[in-house]
């Protein structure tokens, strides 16, 4: 992988699963599903659409501060919105530069209107370091002349 590897690739080696609940789902459903599948974060699809996304950060923010009950607050209360997204050919490098200026950790995928994947910035960090170790073998390999150009 590298930098200008697409959302597309990543996709493919790392799988495509989405994880989503309606608006009207409960906190602890979400955090539920989240610890069932090992995940920070899932998606709110209302109607088919994506609506907003519910993170851990959000649950701690606006649920655990706040004094609210997991069980009787509602994920359309306290999910994040607008969502960004990315579109399957965006570059790894233009989405780490998303995640950090816009400080999230999850960025869902879009085909049209359609969610066809995420990315976390777990996600995009092991792309780069995947690359930097590829350049760093060319280099060594360059280097020591066993490059085979």
């Amino acid at each position: 992988m590298s930098l200008i590897d697409t959302v597309r690739s990543l996709l493919n080696a790392k799988g495509k699963a989405v994880w989503a609940l309606p608006p009207d789902a409960t906190v602890y459903a979400a955090i539920e599903l989240m610890a069932e599948k090992g995940v920070g974060a899932v998606l709110v699809i209302s109607e088919g659409k994506l609506a907003g996304i519910m993170s851990e950060r959000d649950y701690a923010r606006k649920v655990i501060l706040q004094g609210r009950s997991s069980k009787d607050t509602l994920l359309r209360e306290i999910m994040s919105r607008p969502v960004l997204t990315v579109d399957p050919g965006a570059t790894v490098d233009e989405c780490m530069r998303i995640v950090t200026e816009h400080r999230i950790r999850h960025l869902p995928v879009m085909e049209g209107e359609r969610v066809v994947g995420i990315v976390s910035i777990g996600d995009l960090v092991r792309s780069i370091i995947s690359a930097q170790a590829a350049t760093i073998d060319q280099l060594h390999s360059y280097i020591a002349g066993k490059y085979p150009g």
